[in-house]
């Protein structure tokens, strides 16, 4: 056997190992599959870059004087720096009240979307009963009912409670829930396991403290999805406020800004810098959750 293994040895060729333009491979993946990450990565890489151009073209604008502004090619640093844009711009309008009223819209809405969605959420996941399929497939069909179709009764029967002209058209509705973060949720509930449940239930919890003490507690991930989703459309939403708000007091942030478009439109640079203060908001909260908001919306879409 030993004088077989020699012979074997001696069979082996031994490849030395050679430098590839000057660098040693020895990463242990095939070159192939290297140069086609490296492709992926300079792919995305030209991607972000394309999609974050008009976030900097907005910095960029903000910062100018009117004289910089319709320059081609453009000037990408301007020179000089006008930081006194921002306070300018923030008086030509009465931003602190139209922030306050975006404000007002999202934290009420949102947090009658929280309870409403997650109530019926944790029933479809949950409850048996005959017909619970067919009633949860009725739901997720409004999602293809546009909300122009129901505009006019739903104006009326608002007109008709005295709401028009407040912000409560923007934030009772919130309470009823919507087909799109229920759907989240109980897909999200739905992989939570049952035994959780019965082991509650020994304990002595019903079911509205199984959701508070068991499901919510669990369900983080999601909760942040759909309060990241509903942040973003409620503090961009534009057409339910252009429909239901009719003085300057009650505006939100995103009237304002196409009030003061149309006031001073020849003021690029001050409404760059507005917009840039509005959108802020956005970018700091996905920022910070990111890490929940991804894991949330990879965890709802696959399981279930």
């Amino acid at each position: 056997m030993k004088a077989e293994s020699k012979q074997l040895e001696q069979r082996v060729v031994r490849v030395p190992s050679r430098p590839l333009l000057g660098i040693h491979i020895s990463l242990g993946i095939p070159i192939s599959k290297l140069i086609s990450k490296i492709v992926i990565l300079l792919i995305l890489s030209v991607g972000a870059v394309v999609v974050m151009l008009p976030l900097a073209w907005m910095i960029s604008t903000s910062l100018k004087t009117m004289g910089q502004v319709p320059v081609f090619p453009p000037i990408w640093i301007p020179d000089p720096i006008l930081w006194k844009n921002y306070p300018e711009a923030l008086t030509f309008i009465p931003f602190g009240q139209y922030t306050l009223n975006s404000l007002k819209v999202v934290l009420f809405s949102g947090a009658g979307v929280l309870i409403s969605c997650s109530l019926v959420a944790y029933g479809f996941a949950r409850f048996r009963a005959p017909g619970l399929d067919i009633l949860f497939l009725v739901l997720l069909s409004t999602i293809m009912l546009p909300p122009q179709v129901t505009l006019i009764p739903v104006y009326l029967l608002f007109d008709r409670l005295g709401w028009i002209d407040t912000l409560k058209p923007l934030i009772v509705p919130a309470f009823f829930g919507n087909a799109y973060d229920v759907f989240l949720l109980r897909q999200f509930f739905m992989t939570i396991p049952l035994e959780m449940d019965d082991a509650a239930r020994i304990d002595g919890c019903g079911p509205l403290g199984i959701l508070w003490r068991i499901i919510l507690p669990l369900s983080k991930p999601a909760i942040a999805t759909v309060t990241i989703f509903h942040f973003m459309w409620a503090w961009n939403d534009f057409f339910g406020p252009l429909i239901y708000l009719h003085h300057r007091e009650n505006w939100t942030l995103a009237l304002g800004l196409q009030g003061f478009r149309q006031l001073y439109s020849t003021k690029v640079n001050l409404l760059m810098a507005a917009s840039f203060v509005a959108v802020l908001p956005c970018i700091v909260l996905f920022f910070f959750a990111q890490r929940l908001f991804i894991q949330g919306v990879v965890i709802t879409g696959v399981k279930g």
